[in-house]
């Protein structure tokens, strides 16, 4: 049992009571633990988590129901069904049995119950973000586009709010970005924008941001030289299905992208246990599917191992099974059509043994007791044999919040990720080009208003130029007061003379005086007249 890990012993009536023992240098080549709700699979993956941690291999697992946080703290003799624990043990034959605690790091998304896990926009990518929001194929290629502009453009997505301003941008130049990039329409970028929308209230903007989580912060390894357990808190997740399943295949692409080729290592580097691994696969379009069989069948050169666990061995599509070599199968119930096809199908997937009634085996498997296949050291799977799984050595069910905050309190990776950091990305360098464009387009507006009052002010002055002018034309026109004394005194005389004038006429015509004739005559009286208009 030194060379591998220890999973239990083979049922000594039908296998000669043969120990079952995963061979670490094939532990990479991926897993399933299938079963039955209350068969007993959540306890065979802490027996598993332990013993991978205990040979130095850090794990990572999702605490759906929120009991494997129990994996930190060791047993308890007072505990419930600790006498069961113990007559396990001995009848598997594992005379040192004894309560132990494992190392473990708890992580949260929602940063409540461990340290948040944050990752970028950009990390995540469009195909991914796609899946989680749900986009079809012209949105999801919307989405491509501005993460394409978004990069040429040097613009860091980080967090939600970067690809909300992204998004409007991509709105408000969709021209332009067509013209570049491909059709843009604002009715994809809208309803994009209402998925964000959606993605942040179910706690998207807890995800989203930085500190980004370090993979390697996953791969740590005690002063004992034991493995870390990774416990991700999802019993909230858990109301988000596609967050969830988003996050873990993000999280794999991660360590795919990061990791090093090892090829076959002596023992894995990570062991990854997926839980509700059905919710992985509902609905997810095929593009993604074949991402998903691309990274479990890639990532084994890696030396990362995949374990799926989930209620019905159907729920994995066969492409992905098909590279599933370490097999648990827990009891399965034959109560509809589906479930005798879930038996069948895993029936088949077992290499058979003859003593072994494979098909029917499933339905009779008590708690705790499963039908287990292992590759051998040549990397051809074992004989299927019924086994008795090991117990844990670690608690069962969940700790205190108490004792989660101690456990926190010392975890190696205390104080990196709590607080969360808002850098300047995409979103602040837009606001900064808004307000500059729109600075620009004030300064140009009040320019062009300036012009247009100069203009204004300038033609208003022309007018009041040239009415002086035409005042000081008719001013200039006026006769002077000299003039005007003597036009009116050369009318006056020439009033005056033309009544001198016109008496005389009438008195020569009509008779007069002749006193007036003696008196000088009309001659006479028409200078002496002017004279004295003159004078007056």
């Amino acid at each position: 049992m030194s060379d591998g890990l220890f999973i239990g012993l083979g049922s000594p009536e039908k296998d000669g009571g043969l120990p079952q023992t995963l061979n670490l240098r094939r532990a990479n080549r991926h897993g399933l633990i299938a079963g039955a709700t209350g068969t007993g699979k959540t306890v065979t993956l802490q027996t598993l988590a332990e013993g991978f941690s205990a040979r130095g291999v850090p794990v990572f697992l999702a605490d759906v129901k929120g009991d494997l946080s129990g994996i930190a703290m060791a047993g308890s003799p007072t505990a419930k069904n600790a006498d069961k624990l113990v007559a396990r043990a001995q009848e598997v034959g594992v005379s040192d049995y004894s309560y132990a605690d494992n190392p473990a790091i708890f992580w949260d998304l929602y940063g409540q119950q461990g340290h948040p896990v944050r990752t970028t926009v950009s990390e995540m990518g469009p195909l991914l973000l796609a899946r989680l929001m749900g986009l079809n194929d012209t949105q999801e290629g919307v989405l491509s586009i501005a993460f394409r502009y978004a990069d040429d453009e040097g613009l860091l997505l980080l967090d939600l709010g970067d690809l909300q301003a992204m998004l409007a941008y991509c709105a408000d130049h969709a021209g332009d970005l067509s013209a570049r990039y491909g059709n843009v329409s604002k009715a994809s970028v809208g309803a994009i924008q209402r998925q964000v929308l959606q993605l942040d209230a179910q706690g998207g903007d807890h995800f989203f941001g930085e500190p980004a989580l370090d993979i390697h912060d996953m791969l740590k390894v005690d002063e004992k030289g034991r493995g870390y357990i990774n416990v991700l808190a999802a019993d909230r997740l858990m109301q988000s299905p596609k967050l969830y399943a988003t996050f873990l295949l993000w999280l794999l692409s991660e360590l795919f992208e990061t990791l090093p080729e090892v090829g076959d290592p002596d023992k894995p580097k990570l062991v990854f246990f997926f839980d509700e691994a059905h919710l992985l696969f509902e609905d997810a379009p095929r593009a993604l599917t074949d991402k998903i069989e691309q990274v479990v069948r890639l990532i084994r050169s890696k030396g990362v191992g995949v374990y799926f666990v989930t209620q019905n061995p159907i729920d994995i599509p066969e492409d992905v099974a098909g590279q599933l070599g370490n097999r648990v199968q827990h009891a399965l119930r034959a109560f509809t059509p589906r479930d005798q096809k879930a038996i069948r199908a895993a029936a088949d997937t077992f290499r058979i043994n003859p003593d072994l009634d494979v098909a029917t085996a499933i339905t009779e498997l008590k708690v705790g007791e499963a039908l287990v296949s292992l590759l051998q050291e040549d990397g051809s799977p074992g004989v299927v044999q019924r086994t008795l799984i090991a117990p844990p050595r670690s608690r069962l069910g969940p700790i205190e919040p108490k004792e989660r905050a101690i456990i926190q309190s010392i975890s190696p990776v205390a104080g990196k990720y709590d607080e969360a950091v808002d850098r300047e990305s995409a979103e602040e360098i837009l606001a900064a080009r808004a307000d500059a464009a729109a600075a620009a387009a004030a300064a140009q507006k009040a320019e062009a208003e300036a012009e247009k009052a100069a203009a204004a002010q300038a033609k208003l002055e022309a007018k009041q130029r040239e009415a002086e002018l035409k005042r000081q034309a008719r001013e200039a026109a006026r006769p002077s007061n000299l003039d005007r004394a003597v036009q009116s005194a050369t009318r006056s005389a020439a009033s005056s003379v033309g009544r001198q004038v016109a008496n005389e006429l009438g008195r020569a015509v009509f008779g007069g005086s002749s006193r007036r004739k003696s008196s000088g005559g009309i001659a006479g009286q028409l200078v002496r007249g002017i004279l004295g208009s003159l004078f007056k």
